[in-house]
This record gives structure tokens, sequence and C-alpha cells, in this order.
């Protein structure tokens, strides 16, 4: 996957790229594997606390991934420091919708905040080279 098919959302704290691929075609369900980039772009060291992301196919399913942590890690980014998670997702249409958030918190701060990631879609119309190992 290039930098060019990726999609970017940026605030003063974060920039989260993200992007996707179909890894599996079947009858009656499509494999997507989804990518993000998550990059500390304050002035202190930022926890990725948890996530909470959506998928919403064509046809109204809705798979959610709303954890703590990211694969039982709950990362911890120096100013600069990139964090990068990937995953599968089986949905049963070839179309579909990704969007959600995650939590991160600064170290000055005494509450989490909720950080949009970037809203993609997932279209069978698409094919990307092999992105999960």
């Amino acid at each position: 996957m290039t930098e060019n098919e990726l999609v970017v959302y940026q605030t003063e704290d974060v920039t989260i790229s993200a992007g996707s691929e179909l890894v599996e075609k079947g009858v009656q369900q499509f494999v997507w594997g989804y990518y993000f980039c998550i990059e500390n772009t304050s002035n202190e060291r930022i926890h990725l606390l948890g996530k909470n992301w959506n998928i919403t196919d064509e046809k109204g399913n809705r798979f959610c991934d709303d954890s703590e942590g990211f694969k039982g890690e709950i990362p911890e980014l120096e100013p600069g420091e990139c964090f990068e998670f990937s995953s599968l997702a089986p949905i049963a249409s070839p179309n579909a919708v990704f969007y959600g958030s995650c939590k991160i918190k600064k170290d000055s701060q005494l509450q989490a905040e909720n950080v949009k990631i970037p809203t993609f879609s997932l279209s069978s119309g698409q094919m990307f080279s092999s992105m999960i190992n």
C-alpha cells in the first residue's frame, strides 16, 4: 500500500493515516484488511488508550470494535513517534464504510479525549497489493 492510497485526518495532537484492502473475496463473505498509522504531532507524550471503530455495510450490518488498547497494548508515543496497527474484518457485503475514533490521553490531561479517525470506504472494486502479513 502506498502513501497515496491512505486517507489522512489531522488535529494539532495526532495525525491518523488509514487504508484498507480486500484480502479475500468469498461467495458470502469479504475479508478486509485495514491499516492505521497514528502519529503524535503534539509536544508531549500521549497514550493510546483504546478505539471505537465501526464498519457498516451496504445492507446495514454493523461490525464494532469498542475496546481498550490495540491487541493488548496501550502504546505510549513521544512527540514525533508513530504507532502502526493492522487487522482483519470479515464483512458479508462487498461494500462498506469504516469510521470511528481513537481514545488518547496526553500526560498533561486529566481525562482522555476521542480523536476521529479518517472515514474510508471498503469497496470490492478496489484491489490493493498485500498489506497484512
